[in-house]
């Protein structure tokens, strides 16, 4: 595991953000040992998560444009693509402060190896003014909605930029890759403030998450969850 990653404790919110995302993973890399590179890791959270599952992850720091260097890397240096190219891309949390789809885009499309996938969560377009309707703020979330817009503050008080499954499926399809069913993240309990302790009670919890990971597949309620997690494949080489 490389990148410098410290580890925080998160909030119950964050704890089901990370649940979901890292069952979702590990269901569709592959068995063994897998190279998967963390762009943006954060507090290491998902990093810690899949090198405990077994795989090899290099974390690394919070830009979108981290795949595009590696690709570029490898363009300069072919004859160790292979060795180079990761199972797993993963920009999670990323994109919604920086807004640099493209770069994404473009970066995690080439630094995936065939068979591989990139794992892009960013902040669902559809679900801004979602939260502000549930916790109770009527006017911003009306504001919001009736404006269409693509930004909203986050919990972090900063500017955060929304983006639809559609757009980065679009993203994904134009290097070659085959968009995956994406999820909703976070559907019905985003608006939960910290009275939603780090540690719930278990069977409560694991109800929450079970519902959670039921709903994150289906429309029209995946599409009120506050991320949206897509993922591609890249096609395994044609055998001659």
């Amino acid at each position: 595991m490389g990148g410098a990653c410290a580890v925080r404790p998160h909030s119950a919110r964050g704890r089901l953000r990370h649940d979901v995302v890292e069952r979702r993973l590990r269901a569709e890399l592959p068995a063994g040992s897998a190279r998967v590179l963390d762009v943006g890791c954060g507090n290491g959270e998902m990093t810690l998560r899949l090198a405990a599952a077994g795989h090899r992850v290099t974390g690394g720091a919070p830009s979108a444009r981290m795949p595009a260097a590696a690709a570029d890397r490898l363009a300069a240096r072919p004859e160790l693509a292979e060795r180079e190219r990761f199972s797993a891309v993963c920009c999670q949390g990323v994109l919604m402060y920086l807004n640099e789809l493209d770069a994404a885009g473009d970066g995690a499309g080439e630094a995936v190896a065939p068979g591989g996938l990139p794992s892009v969560l960013a902040e669902n377009r559809r679900a801004i003014g979602v939260r502000e309707g549930l916790t109770g703020d009527h006017e911003a979330a009306r504001r919001l909605i009736e404006s269409e817009a693509d930004t909203s503050v986050g919990n972090l008080g900063r500017e955060t930029h929304g983006a639809g499954p559609g757009v980065l499926d679009r993203l994904v399809a134009e290097h070659g890759l085959s968009p995956l069913p994406w999820q909703g993240i976070r559907i019905f309990h985003d608006h939960l403030d910290d009275t939603w302790t780090p540690h719930p009670n278990p069977a409560a919890y694991a109800a929450v998450l079970e519902l959670e990971w039921a709903a994150s597949w289906w429309s029209p309620d995946r599409d009120r969850g506050h991320l949206v997690h897509t993922l591609a494949r890249r096609p395994e080489r044609s055998r001659p």
